[in-house]
């Protein structure tokens, strides 16, 4: 009798034979194999939002809840119904509003944790390495300081598209604002390498571990069978 992990096991040695089909094109057998992954990612997030976020937050809540806690459960609530209200061509409208207020509340979350997350503290950092305590030290931590500092000036530079327009001027940026700019697009060039080693690298070790699984796989079914 075949055993529940075995045929687990199975399942994953036939379903990374059906991805490694898209070697030799996209066919059906790798379009079955991305339907079934994505499946599978949609049915676990669904049973999560349920069980974590609809369930212990909005069910329990207006069930047993105070009626404090229920009047402001109502809110999510409603708004939460009027986006599925989305569905529906003629009562889309009323999707308006709560779609606006993730759209918002979304765009705020991301700009508040790039700015307060990132842009001031690697400020902060390039800023400490530059301090008399630092230079004690010795030179790379200087070194370290103003590279950082240089990196995050230059790169937001770069970002700077808006020039002030006057007659008789073509509106081209400044020669500071220009090196300035250039110096950052090759700071953006070495982030954008690494990230990119860092993900052939991340793939690479992928395609190493599936491979291994492979043969694991086929040794022990040979032995058992």
């Amino acid at each position: 009798m075949i055993s529940n992990d075995l045929l687990w096991t199975l399942a994953a040695f036939l379903i990374t034979i059906l991805v490694f089909t898209y070697l030799i094109g996209d066919h059906f057998l790798f379009r079955l194999a991305s339907y079934i992954s994505i499946g599978a990612a949609a049915g676990t997030t669904v049973v999560f939002i349920i069980h974590q976020v609809i369930v212990p937050r909005l069910v329990d809540p207006l069930l047993l809840g105070a009626p404090a806690q229920k009047a402001v459960t109502a809110v999510p609530l409603v708004l939460s119904l009027l986006l599925l209200a989305r569905l529906s061509p003629r009562l889309s409208r009323l999707g308006v509003l709560p779609m606006a207020f993730l759209v918002g509340v979304g765009a705020a979350v991301l700009i508040g944790g790039a700015v307060m997350g990132t842009l001031f503290q690697q400020s902060r950092a390039a800023l400490n390495d530059l301090t008399p305590q630092a230079a004690a030290l010795g030179a790379p931590g200087m070194f370290t300081g103003w590279l950082l500092f240089i990196g995050a000036v230059s790169t937001l530079f770069y970002f700077q598209f808006t020039t002030r327009k006057t007659e008789g001027d073509t509106g081209k940026r400044s020669v500071i604002l220009e090196i300035l700019s250039q110096i950052g697009k090759v700071f953006i060039a070495v982030t954008l390498g690494a990230i990119f080693a860092g993900i052939l690298a991340a793939s690479i070790t992928a395609l190493v571990e599936r491979l291994e699984f492979l043969r694991t796989t086929v040794f022990l079914f040979m032995n058992k069978y």
